[in-house]
């Protein structure tokens, strides 16, 4: 097998550099005149993530596609810490990233299987307080390209930055309840009716129809002291443009049985 760098970092002084190797060993140079000081053993698959110690110049943590996560003391060439992703009946979660916070007292990953691991020092139990399953219900939604080539969410045919803060969902896309939603930017001073999401039913992959949060519900815009909403505004807005078009294609086509229907309404 060739040997080829997957990643590199320089440590928090940059008197050191680690690089990662596909042979699933890390080395660790001196920066200034590319001695190597340490082999560093331990990850059994490919590393992709090499993090420094925001302040400690010793310190650099790395993570990989087998599940480990690794502190090293690069000076030393040691291992301090080891913590290893088994997930209960899945086997263990690749790794994917990990940052530090800014005071070096805690680090965070993401997994494979949309994990949110935080390590550090502490009690857990504020964050024992928050659903295990946390979405935006625009997470997965598609998107298209407009005429200019720019990106927009295909439903709401709005740039994705432009739209309203979404809604957190579990996994199956059910919406939290309001206090949950006032920890999405942007909603932490709504009122109740305005963090209520308007529900409807989604297809899935295999065919199951699930109901899922869709858009912000509808609020009355004539009520004194509301904001009009974007979003709502724009659906009404293609909604007339739709119908202006539908009564326009009626006025021209030849006179037949009409069906008694009207124009289907968006939902």
């Amino acid at each position: 097998m060739k040997p080829k760098v997957t990643m590199i970092a320089w440590n928090q002084n940059d008197n050191y550099v680690v690089t990662a190797v596909n042979n699933h060993l890390l080395k660790v140079w001196n920066s200034s005149t590319g001695q190597l000081l340490h082999d560093l053993v331990g990850h059994a698959d490919e590393v992709f993530v090499l993090e420094t110690h925001p302040f400690d110049c010793r310190i650099m943590l790395s993570a990989g596609h087998d599940g480990n996560i690794f502190i090293w003391d690069i000076t030393k060439g040691t291992k301090t810490k080891h913590y290893f992703n088994m997930i209960e009946g899945q086997g263990h979660g690749a790794v994917f990233d990990c940052k530090f916070s800014p005071d070096g007292q805690h680090f965070a990953c993401t997994d494979s299987h949309g994990h949110l691991l935080i390590f550090g020092f502490g009690c857990s139990r504020p964050y024992e307080k928050i659903p295990d399953q946390m979405f935006f219900h625009t997470d997965y939604r598609p998107l298209i390209r407009d005429s200019n080539n720019y990106v927009l969410d295909e439903q709401t045919q709005q740039a994705p930055h432009l739209m309203p803060p979404p809604f957190l969902v579990d996994v199956d896309g059910n919406p939290h309840p309001t206090k949950y939603q006032r920890l999405v930017p942007g909603r932490e001073n709504c009122a109740d009716e305005h963090l209520i999401p308007q529900l409807g039913y989604v297809a899935t992959s295999d065919g199951e129809v699930v109901e899922q949060v869709i858009g912000q519900q509808t609020v009355d815009q004539d009520e004194p002291g509301v904001e009009p909403s974007i979003l709502d505004g724009m659906i009404r807005q293609l909604q007339l443009e739709q119908d202006q078009r539908t009564g326009a294609e009626q006025e021209s086509a030849p006179s037949g049985p009409q069906n008694g229907e009207g124009t289907p309404r968006r939902g």
